[in-house]
């Protein structure tokens, strides 16, 4: 598929949203983290020790899947850069595109799942 200027724009554009976006919910892991281990010192109670093992896995699994999405968006523009350097047709394949924003859209939707059950897991054992 040949990209114009502007659809390639648009692309570009998505993909540094994205990533900006993840470095965001990166960042907001690590304080939820700091906030675990403070918790660990206060909380002695066995409820909240599973809960808190439970928060640290999934929040284990939500970095593994941001570096797996920034991964991907990194590898897509990096081709598309290297074709536009070339003057090659760009070679955007319109569902790996619709894919990826798919992905973002899954992270995302997870995302703000965990954190709404870790408000609460919060407002209950603080």
């Amino acid at each position: 598929m040949v990209l114009s200027d502007e659809s390639l724009q648009v692309v570009h554009f998505e993909h540094r949203l994205w990533v900006n976006e993840l470095n965001f919910f990166a960042d907001e892991l690590k304080i939820y983290e700091h906030q675990l281990e403070e918790l660990v010192i206060k909380a002695n109670k066995k409820g909240a020790m599973q809960e808190l093992e439970q928060f640290q896995n999934q929040f284990i699994r939500q970095k593994e899947v941001l570096d797996t999405l920034q991964h991907d968006i990194h590898i897509h523009e990096q081709k598309l850069s290297e074709a536009v350097q070339e003057n090659k047709e760009l070679p955007l394949d319109p569902e790996y595109h619709i894919f990826l924003g798919e992905q973002m859209d899954s992270f995302r939707s997870i995302y703000a799942d965990l954190k709404k059950r870790f408000y609460l897991f919060l407002n209950k054992w603080k």
